[in-house]
């Protein structure tokens, strides 16, 4: 069983960056797969990036490719998503999902656990 925890999200203006963070308890995190997925007001939650258990492979969404970097440290049980050239459209809450697994993909559902999720506002 993990747990997940979010953190670092806030407001920001268009252009800039925030970088999140998930943090996870338990046991063997390494043998997680991570994804990050977003839900803004009336949308339903969309997919943002997957990262397999090793961080070796990633998977972006092409609303976010080129633009978010996903990374984990598994030695500290900690992913990450660094949010550059931010749009008003990345406004949402995002979340953290683990998935025992070498990599998940795209669908929610595709995950087992899920943090609470931290919210990001973009302002243009």
């Amino acid at each position: 069983q993990v747990q997940l925890v979010e953190s670092g999200g806030g407001s920001g203006q268009a252009g800039g960056s925030l970088r999140l963070s998930c943090a996870a308890s338990g046991r063997s995190f390494s043998s997680y797969a991570m994804g990050w997925f977003r839900q803004a007001p009336g949308k339903e939650r969309e997919f943002v990036v997957g990262i397999s258990r090793g961080g070796s492979t990633t998977d972006y969404s092409d609303s976010v490719k080129g633009r978010f970097t996903c990374y984990r440290d598994n030695a500290k049980n900690m992913v990450y998503l660094q949010m550059n050239s931010l749009k008003p459209e990345d406004t949402a809450l995002y979340y953290c999902a683990a998935d025992r697994a070498y990599y998940s993909g795209r669908y929610s559902t595709d995950y087992d656990h899920w943090g609470q999720g931290t919210q990001v506002t973009v302002s243009s």
